[in-house]
């Protein structure tokens, strides 16, 4: 295997420029670049799984996926295969800007399985999608109704602690009247927990389409994961405002005990 010191890095408006960028048939552009250890069959099929209903508000980005985005440089370096070495000077993804394209170079090697992959490429998608296109009303609805029913946990990490914070006795200019008693609402955390919580259940929508998973498998200590009936209703929600593309199929399954 090659050192670290024989791998020539590759600025990534290098790879932009001389990878073949694709246009996948629900619209979004993506490529792939260097030793990645990915079929083009497994490829398509995740890149696949973004709803089309998606694709016009990220028109703008293009997803690159390459073995290795390295992370302790000032510039944007992309490692055209894997070394340990190199590994550990590595990141999930960069973002990068060539004029009016937004790119995302998102590192496969770094993960140990599809599953890893598709959820860092999903919640990619998910917060470019936000970012572009913000939360619909229905969404933040829903979600703030469970909220002040004081539905256990949340999908994040961020979500958890916006909500908190949304939540929170709080009197200053960036307040409302609110329906908890004692207190008024930190408008600034509860849009945040909009714009997370909608990420989250879009980038586990896209997941349910492309990966079979338990939903155990997204657990991190240092939150209490979603009730799941409240996510499945999340999920519902999202499956209606974008429906699965052809080839793909929502379900939501409980196991049962016993």
């Amino acid at each position: 295997m090659a050192s670290g010191a024989q791998i020539e890095l590759w600025h990534a408006e290098k790879v932009a420029t001389q990878a073949t960028v694709q246009d996948a048939p629900n619209g979004i552009r993506y490529s792939a670049f260097g030793e990645i250890r990915i079929s083009d069959a497994d490829l398509e099929r995740l890149v696949g799984a973004v709803p089309a209903g998606m694709a016009p508000a990220l028109r703008q980005r293009a997803y690159y996926f390459v073995p290795l985005a390295i992370a302790d440089t000032g510039e944007n370096l992309v490692a055209p295969a894997y070394t340990v070495e190199l590994g550990d000077r590595a990141v999930c993804h960069r973002n990068a800007a060539f004029g009016s394209m937004e790119a995302v170079f998102i590192s496969t090697r770094l993960v140990e399985d599809r599953f890893g992959l598709a959820f860092e490429f999903f919640i990619n998608v998910a917060h470019n999608f936000v970012e572009a296109a913000g939360v619909p009303d229905s969404f933040s609805t829903l979600a703030w109704s469970q909220a002040e029913a004081q539905v256990r946990g949340e999908t994040s990490q961020d979500a958890w602690e916006a909500r908190r914070r949304a939540q929170e006795p709080h009197t200053g200019a960036n307040t409302s009247s609110a329906s908890l008693p004692g207190g008024s609402i930190d408008e600034r955390a509860r849009m945040s927990f909009f714009e997370s919580s909608f990420s989250d259940a879009l980038a586990v929508y896209m997941l349910s389409l492309a990966v079979d998973f338990d939903y155990n498998d997204l657990r991190e200590r240092e939150y209490p994961l979603l009730a799941a009936p409240a996510l499945a209703e999340r999920l519902r929600h999202v499956a209606s405002l974008f429906p699965a593309n052809p080839g793909y199929e929502f379900q939501v399954l409980y196991r049962r005990k016993g």
